[in-house]
C-alpha cells in the first residue's frame, strides 16, 4: 500500500472512531474538551459534529471512484483546516481549556496533513 492508501485510510479511521464517540458518546467527548456534558447544547452539537465525521470518513472508504475521492479530500483539507483554526480560537478566547484546545488543535493538524499525504500527485507510471 502506497503513502497516499495509507494517508487516505487513516483519515478515514480518526474521522470514524472521534465521529462515532461524539454521535454514541458525546458526554464523554464532552468531559474530555473539559466541557459541561449536561449542557443539552453542547452535546447536541457534538451529535451534529460526530454525523458530519462519520459520514466524511466513511465516504474515504466507500467510494471508489478516483475524482470523486479526490474531491472528498479537498473538501476534507478545508474541513480540517477550520477545525483546527476553530479549536486553536476557543483555546485563546477560553472557550476550551487550554489542554483540550491544543489536543483538538492538534488532531485536526494531523487530519489536515494527511488529506494532503493523500492527495500527493502520483509519481511516474506506477504511482
Amino acid at each position: 500500500m502506497d503513502a497516499r492508501s495509507v494517508a487516505r485510510y487513516s483519515l478515514a479511521g480518526i474521522r470514524l472512531v472521534n465521529g462515532v464517540a461524539a454521535l454514541l458518546a458525546p458526554q464523554v467527548v464532552a468531559r474530555r474538551l473539559g466541557a459541561d456534558e449536561t449542557q443539552p447544547a453542547f452535546v447536541y452539537v457534538l451529535r451534529m459534529f460526530g454525523v458530519r465525521t462519520v459520514v466524511i470518513g466513511a465516504e474515504l472508504l466507500l467510494l471508489k471512484d478516483a475524482d470523486r475521492i479526490a474531491q472528498a479530500l479537498r473538501v476534507g483539507t478545508f474541513i480540517h483546516a477550520s477545525d483546527a483554526l476553530s479549536a486553536a480560537s476557543a483555546g485563546r478566547c477560553g472557550t476550551l481549556s487550554p489542554r483540550a484546545a491544543a489536543a483538538a488543535t492538534a488532531i485536526s493538524t494531523v487530519n489536515v496533513a494527511l488529506t494532503l499525504v493523500a492527495q500527493w500527485p502520483r509519481r511516474g507510471p506506477h504511482g
